[in-house]
């Protein structure tokens, strides 16, 4: 298969890349990857698809949410889960759709805290929900026999160091483990499923 995967650059990036590579053609997308694009711009993302052309999976493996307390939180900073993570992933299907083949799929990555929250998660919880129930929905309305799943993990073990104060008492997982998550929606025949990883 030919296969997008944006956000290659980042921790699960870098792992979805090294899954998927051994048994495929991949291509790398990032704001410093082999094809460049900010998923914050329609533009952009249009301008990559027209590059890299017709595929058989669109992978997404990134996007910026903000944590901090519900009690400082302004419009602005809700808008940065919002503007990135969510409708980045949403503009990414409604403009990559024409670009897949018959029969291809999208995996989109959400987390845990869509489900599960934790004090300073509103903003990546509320997205990480839309994200998935965005996914249910389409699923059904998808033409051409494609697909769409998500992957919902908990915290990875490589991300200890920086965001582990924020889930005590939550087990992390290796982000190889995540990984696998995405071959299975890659190369499984499921969809509207949301994948979840250590939960």
């Amino acid at each position: 298969m030919k296969i997008l995967v944006v956000g290659a650059s980042g921790t699960l990036g870098k792992a979805v890349v090294s899954e998927l590579s051994k048994r495929h053609e991949v291509i790398s997308a990032s704001r410093n990857g082999d094809v460049r694009v900010d998923v914050k711009d329609v533009a952009s993302i249009k301008a990559m698809f027209e590059t890299v052309g017709k595929l058989d999976a669109i992978v997404f493996t990134a996007g910026k949410a903000h944590f901090g307390p519900l009690s400082g939180m302004t419009p602005e900073l809700m808008d940065v889960g919002i503007r990135d993570k969510l409708m980045g992933q949403v503009n990414l299907v409604l403009s990559g759709t024409e670009y897949l083949n018959d029969g291809g799929s999208f995996t989109l990555v959400s987390g845990i805290l869509g489900s599960e929250p934790i004090k300073a998660g509103t903003n990546a919880g509320m997205v990480n929900g839309a994200i998935d129930s965005f996914v249910i929905s389409a699923a059904i309305e998808l033409p051409r026999g494609i697909r769409i799943n998500s992957v919902s993990a908990t915290m990875f073990e490589e991300a200890l160091e920086h965001y582990g104060p924020f889930f005590r008492g939550f087990k992390p997982v290796p982000v190889a483990d995540v990984a696998l998550a995405f071959s299975r929606s890659v190369e499984g025949a499921t969809t509207g499923k949301v994948f979840k990883v250590g939960y």
